[in-house]
């Protein structure tokens, strides 16, 4: 097996927009079952045999690595769903010393893997908290959690790993929650990120009347607490707008997927729980990488050639939304493509 050389030209698609950022969505399972992501679809997961294995997920993280890759996430599902996820957290680290390696998760299983989060040097965590009242929460997830998941939040901040905090904004949920989310930022200091709900994955409850913008956010938000914009340059909140709190320890990031969408800037690829190479989340069209992985002929140069050509019809995630005739875009579960 060969190694792709950093020589190589970097990636970048038809649009001129550069790669640097990739995420894996090492399983689709998880332990809840929030309303934006399972939605009303039937429930199935993959078995294991078509879940890429760790040192599969290894060999792209060295061959994206050679591409100019900097940037990588875990997610799913929920990550540690899966057995024995801390050891690739570990093996990423020690294969990949300088790798920007961050995490995403719900929370629930993660508080004995917080040392190791910690030894691994992971750059940041972002924790999936929609509401920080305990009753939406458990309406939300399915599960009375939310304790649970707040001491692992703090558990992190002990530790000295760095936290965001990932909220989908839904009407007649987030919106009349936001004195407890500027509680929030007001004890931790933490990013909370409001998400703008977006229509896609099978038996999603998506509908315009849930549809929470930003904007409306913001100005609520306006109305309680000073936001002050936080400047772009150097900047690693990647499409987040973030804005400080004078006086609080955290910010607020308002992410507007749907309303002032931030395609011209998008930096990533995602690899789906399966083992498929999925350019743009709004796109169905993947490149499955799993067989070729496990073809002994297929060398890291290969790899490469197919992760390119894949990469040069990589669309403009608005202009699918702006055609979608239908209420939601793309097939597939988010647990399985990975957010």
């Amino acid at each position: 097996m060969t190694n792709v050389q950093s020589s190589l030209p970097r990636l970048c698609d038809a649009h001129s927009r550069g790669v640097s950022y990739l995420r894996f969505s090492v399983t689709d399972r998880c332990n809840l079952r929030c309303v934006y992501c399972r939605g009303l679809g039937k429930e199935s997961v993959l078995p294991h045999g078509s879940l890429l294995r760790y040192e599969e997920i290894l060999r792209l993280v060295r061959v994206f690595r050679g591409l100019g890759v900097g940037k990588v996430r875990l997610t799913g599902g929920e990550p540690f769903a899966r057995r024995d996820c801390a050891a690739l957290i570990m093996s990423l680290r020690s294969s990949f010393p300088d790798l920007n390696l961050r995490l995403t998760s719900n929370g629930t299983l993660l508080r004995p893997h917080i040392g190791l989060l910690k030894e691994a040097r992971v750059d940041a965590v972002n924790l999936s908290i929609d509401s920080f009242d305990r009753e939406t929460f458990r309406e939300l997830t399915g599960f009375d959690l939310l304790d649970e998941v707040v001491a692992v939040l703090e558990g992190l901040l002990a530790a000295g790993v760095r936290v965001k905090v990932n909220a989908v904004a839904m009407r007649g949920v987030t919106d009349r929650q936001l004195p407890s989310f500027l509680e929030a930022v007001t004890r931790w200091p933490v990013d909370v990120r409001f998400i703008e709900f977006m229509p896609m994955g099978e038996g999603t409850v998506w509908d315009a009347g849930r549809f929470l913008p930003a904007e409306e956010i913001m100005r609520s938000l306006g109305t309680m607490a000073e936001l002050v914009p936080v400047p772009d340059a150097h900047a690693d909140h990647g499409p987040a707008r973030m804005y400080a709190v004078p006086g609080r320890q955290g910010r607020f990031g308002f992410i507007t997927a749907l309303s002032n969408h931030f395609c011209d800037t998008c930096n990533r690829l995602r690899v789906t729980s399966d083992g498929s190479l999925r350019t743009c989340l709004f796109a169905d069209t993947m490149t499955p990488l799993r067989g070729l992985l496990r073809d002994p002929a297929v060398t890291d140069e290969d790899l490469a050639r197919v992760i390119r050509q894949a990469l040069a019809d990589k669309p403009v995630g608005a202009d699918l939304l702006k055609a979608r005739k239908e209420t939601a875009v793309a097939r597939g579960r988010m647990a399985s493509i990975g957010g």
